[in-house]
């Protein structure tokens, strides 16, 4: 007979029980997530009435395959673009709520008598909302397109970024056993450097490999490509002492940049969901009821201080970040619950063993209550903001809408601000790259070259030479002053003259350091010195040529960043081509014609033929605006037309900065699609307007194909007949549901003829 592996009977009984307890919870929707937990407790060592895990070891590596993959997804759905549009609220309110759920969670385990690790991974457990569960709770309630969603899933991104430095921190801590604040102060800033270091060569290297190999880039290929740049990622990190969730999370982040993004994570999300479940699975195990009974006023202590501390530290963030007061309330009571990444958390210190066994058992308590007070929390918003906006006085309310409309009006940014943020982005990511060079050479090259060649002098000046001939590039452009375009504009007005000065100064001082720092490590502090002048001479010799080196180093790592974008554009833009049609984005300005009008009033289609498809206002966004909807200055209006129509409205409007461009976001896409009208379909014999196209695809129809003819951003009266195409830029999803359902009366009326 032969004998079969407790590792496979293990990991049949764990996915036939997530099988069974799964497609219960989804027939009752609810969280799949709780079903995982709940498949985990059936097959785990605290139920007895069916077999359990023989194996708890191999099911424990499982699971840690499953985190790297469930961060990997994460990553690849998360781009660091992203975190650069979630805009200066969502940070605030992210960092507030994050400060402030840690700090009470290792309070209420001080004050409960709890260790300080338990305590300390406590406030980590706490303080990271689910974003699975607020997805599914936004689409049950049906308000993924209000404003206060946009700031909730810009707050998510920011989370997602800080539970990965927590577990980096929590890990040191916990290795240390103390609170250090060297010691934390070197890990934040060794994180920092790292990720920096790994995002820059990721994507300088990995697109470029990726596009060299695209020929023989079958799915599968993809796939293990994919999977072993995560692995590789993975053992880099744990190398360097990070966790391997870690080096998941950031290769995920570097390959979410390229082209490959979307299909990745479709070839990805049979994997993930595989490992993914027995991770959830796995938790479930640990849960003990035992400990749940005997930490029941404990477990109901944390799920009130969880609901009512994460509304009040999400609200207050929100509204001193500048946001109206609906809007903070709305926004706290979304994110009032824990979830993915809390299992994480405590598993983290389970495995560390820094926690106490009841630890775990609480947060997968509290996380399960919370799952289902979330959707109740979300409609309790709104009646909230009503009894709140009555009680308070007056003076208050005033205050608060002061506060408000003056931050956000704060949040335009000037060229000065502009030239700031660009110069710490450029001066930082330089800096990291040489040092990154200088630590590589001397550590692990120099050693090297002296054992295989001896060691001597020559062997050093050599590896110095080449060392500084890599870096040469970069210490250039530390020394040039930076957006030049842009800085000429600033000095215009004279008001930061002196401040550009102390910049550039400062930038030069950091390119001496820097050359300084790789000379000392090779040789003496005299030799040094004459080095670095003698390396700054040349660097003035061979200037031109080092600078277009560095040109060409920046311009192939900006073509690969900006890959994805591109391709997004083109693709867009070859769909619209036939129709000489494109899209274009410009800023509305104080001194535009029509402020504050509607569409309606201000004509634009019947005038110049043009279509609004959507409006960006702050972070709201408005898909196929209605004609009663009204125009704005510093609004971002995306407008569709062929070439010459956009020219007579550019001039009309007399807007000299229209950019051509296509601004999209996963949450709210706009595509291009069309539909066939079908015979004896509803759409049939009705005008555009009756049709209420614009409703059920959030979309404006931009062209029909009829009788052979094209009619290009048609009115509004035009009747549609069958056999007609409609082309419509509008919201994917709902583009594709409309299209399904003319497709299937389609079928239904060839089936009548049969």
């Amino acid at each position: 007979m032969i004998h079969l592996p407790e590792l496979i009977r293990d990991l049949g009984l764990i996915l036939g029980a997530a099988a069974i307890v799964t497609i219960l919870f989804k027939w009752l929707k609810q969280p799949i997530v709780l079903g995982y937990l709940i498949a985990g407790f059936l097959v785990g060592p605290h139920f007895h009435l069916i077999p359990s895990i023989a194996e708890k070891h191999n099911i424990d590596v499982w699971a840690e395959i499953g985190v790297i993959f469930l961060l990997f997804g994460l990553g690849l759905e998360f781009s660091f673009k992203k975190l650069l549009r979630v805009g200066i609220p969502a940070s605030i309110t992210a960092l507030l709520e994050v400060a402030g759920m840690v700090f009470l969670g290792y309070m209420i385990g001080s004050l409960m008598g709890w260790s300080k690790m338990d305590s300390i991974f406590l406030g980590g457990v706490l303080c990271i909302s689910s974003t699975t569960i607020i997805i599914r709770a936004f689409e049950e309630l049906g308000v993924q397109g209000k404003q206060f969603a946009g700031l909730v899933f810009g707050i998510l991104i920011v989370e997602d970024l800080l539970a990965i430095l927590l577990m980096v921190l929590l890990t040191t801590i916990s290795v240390s056993n103390q609170f250090s604040g060297s010691e934390m102060l070197f890990s934040i800033v060794k994180l920092i450097f790292f990720l920096i270091l790994w995002f820059i060569l990721g994507i300088f290297f990995i697109p470029t490999l990726l596009r060299w190999a695209k020929k023989l880039m079958t799915e599968e290929m993809l796939l293990i490509t994919s999977l072993a740049l995560c692995i590789m990622m993975v053992w880099l990190a744990s190398m360097v002492g990070f966790s391997p969730a870690l080096g998941a999370f950031i290769m995920g982040s570097i390959l979410a940049e390229t082209v490959y993004a979307e299909k990745i994570e479709h070839l990805l999300k049979p994997v993930k969901d595989l490992f993914g479940a027995v991770f959830f699975v796995s938790v479930g195990m640990l849960f003990n009821p035992e400990v749940v009974v005997d930490y029941t006023w404990t477990v109901v202590i944390i799920i009130l201080a969880t609901i009512f501390g994460k509304m009040i530290t999400t609200s207050f963030g929100a509204l001193l970040s500048g946001q109206p007061l609906k809007l903070s309330v709305q926004t706290g009571f979304s994110l009032a619950q824990i979830g993915e990444f809390s299992f994480i958390i405590a598993t983290l210190g389970y495995s560390l063993k820094v926690t106490s066994e009841f630890l775990y058992p609480i947060a997968v308590a509290v996380s399960a209550i919370t799952t289902f007070t979330t959707p109740y929390l979300m409609k309790m918003a709104d009646p909230f903001y009503n009894w709140l906006n009555k009680i308070l006085p007056p003076a208050w309310i005033k205050s608060l809408n002061r506060y408000s409309n003056r931050s956000q009006k704060q949040t335009i940014t000037n060229e000065w601000q502009r030239y700031i943020r660009s110069w710490v982005i450029q001066t930082i990511i330089l800096t990291v790259f040489v040092t990154a060079i200088v630590l590589l050479s001397s550590y692990y090259i120099l050693p090297y070259t002296r054992t295989r060649l001896g060691d001597n002098t020559w062997i050093t000046i050599v590896v110095a030479i080449g060392t500084a001939i890599i870096i040469a590039p970069f210490i250039w452009s530390l020394i040039l002053p930076y957006k030049r375009d842009l800085l000429e504009e600033i000095l215009k007005t004279q008001k930061f003259k002196g401040s550009i000065y102390l910049l550039h100064l400062l930038k030069i001082v950091i390119a001496i350091f820097l050359v300084g720092f790789l000379l000392d490590s090779f040789f003496s502090a005299k030799i040094s010195l004459l080095v670095t002048v003698l390396m700054f001479i040349t660097l003035l010799f061979f200037s031109k040529k080092i600078q277009l080196l560095y040109k060409k180093i920046k311009g192939q790592f900006l073509i690969n960043y900006n890959a994805r974008e591109d391709a997004e554009k083109s693709n867009l833009q070859s769909e619209l081509a036939p129709w000489d049609t494109h899209i274009v984005a410009f800023q509305v300005n104080a001194h535009c014609p029509g402020i504050g009008k509607t569409l309606q009033e201000l004509a634009w289609r019947e005038t110049y033929g043009i279509n609004v498809a959507r409006i960006l206002r702050g972070n709201k966004i408005i898909n196929a605006p209605g004609r009663y909807e009204r125009i704005f200055p510093t609004d971002l209006l995306s407008i569709i037309g062929t070439d010459e129509q956009l020219m007579t409205f550019n001039q009309a409007i007399n807007i000299p900065d229209v950019k051509e461009t296509v601004t999209t976001s996963k949450k709210n896409e706009i595509i291009l699609g069309h539909i066939t009208i079908a015979p004896n379909a509803a759409l049939a014999e009705q005008t555009i307007r009756q049709s209420g196209i614009r409703e059920k695809t959030h979309g404006i129809i931009v062209g029909i194909e009829t009788n052979g003819q094209r009619i290009i951003n048609p009115e509004s009266t035009y009747t549609m007949k069958a056999g007609d195409i409609l082309w419509i830029v509008g919201d994917k999803l709902r583009i594709s549901t409309l299209k399904k359902a003319t497709e299937e009366t389609e079928e239904k009326n060839e089936t009548n003829k049969t």
